[in-house]
């Protein structure tokens, strides 16, 4: 019978798992809502799932070692795994969630050689899109899309949440376009992750992460702004779980 190892990314509003067998193929894969009990949603996840061991990432890591005594990895590690089984020769990762972003430089042969993270304030995160996309009344899931067409950019100043959703409520109340606005939002995320990626690395492909990355209008952003081919995996959101799967098996 063969091996399966187990990843769990659980992070502010999703969790994601994937299986993987012994030759790092994935077997199996889901997501959930994080909910009010995260740790509930996470065991309601993986009862019924057949695996050898589990390792957990994400913002909930240490709840969930505590309540299911497994161990953990980092989001950076887990991210860094993750995007080179998707894109081996990888070397730079860009990891947009819920809560924070994070730019990691790796090395030829995958490990993490420097990153930088925000996680201070909703500026730059999934977060901050979402409440800009609702006071603008679009869905977080078309907002890139919204922004896209848009013939220009209305710049937005102010990159703390509460200033710049302020603003941009002033902007609708002057009658300007809401998808030049959308669009000056999604540029005022890309300039901040722009700038921590070129701090950590100056070239080569960017892999993009976390359900950020779905945006088209970021992908896009980020392409015009660094001049670099952005990768995204067909499931971005799941990379964190899959980098954590892979690494529970190679656990010695």
């Amino acid at each position: 019978m063969s091996t399966h190892f187990a990843g769990i990314d659980i992070g502010s509003r999703t969790i994601e798992l994937v299986i993987v067998n012994e030759t790092g193929d994935i077997v199996f894969s889901t997501q959930s809502d994080t909910g009010f009990d995260p740790m509930a949603e996470a065991r309601k996840m993986i009862n019924g799932v057949s695996y050898d061991r589990i390792m957990a990432t994400g913002y909930g890591r240490n709840l969930f070692e505590m309540s299911f005594d497994a161990p953990t990895v980092t989001e950076i590690k887990a991210h860094a795994r993750g995007a080179r089984a998707f894109f081996p020769a990888a070397l730079t990762v860009l990891d947009i969630g819920g809560q924070d972003s994070k730019a990691i430089a790796l090395t030829a042969n995958g490990k993490v050689k420097k990153f930088e993270m925000n996680d201070r304030c909703a500026a730059g995160t999934g977060k901050f899109l979402e409440i800009m996309a609702k006071t603008l009344g679009f869905s977080i899931e078309g907002f890139g899309l919204e922004a896209l067409p848009a013939q220009r950019e209305l710049n937005i100043s102010s990159m703390c949440t509460v200033f710049a959703e302020s603003e941009v409520t002033s902007l609708i109340a002057k009658g300007q376009n809401r998808r030049e606005i959308a669009r000056g939002l999604h540029a005022s995320v890309i300039r901040r992750a722009a700038g921590m990626i070129s701090r950590v690395s100056a070239e080569g492909d960017i892999v993009f992460t976390g359900g950020v990355a779905n945006n088209p209008c970021m992908r896009l952003l980020l392409e015009e702004k660094l001049g670099r081919k952005v990768l995204c995996p067909n499931d971005p959101q799941m990379v964190g779980a899959l980098g954590a799967a892979l690494l529970a098996g190679e656990i010695k």
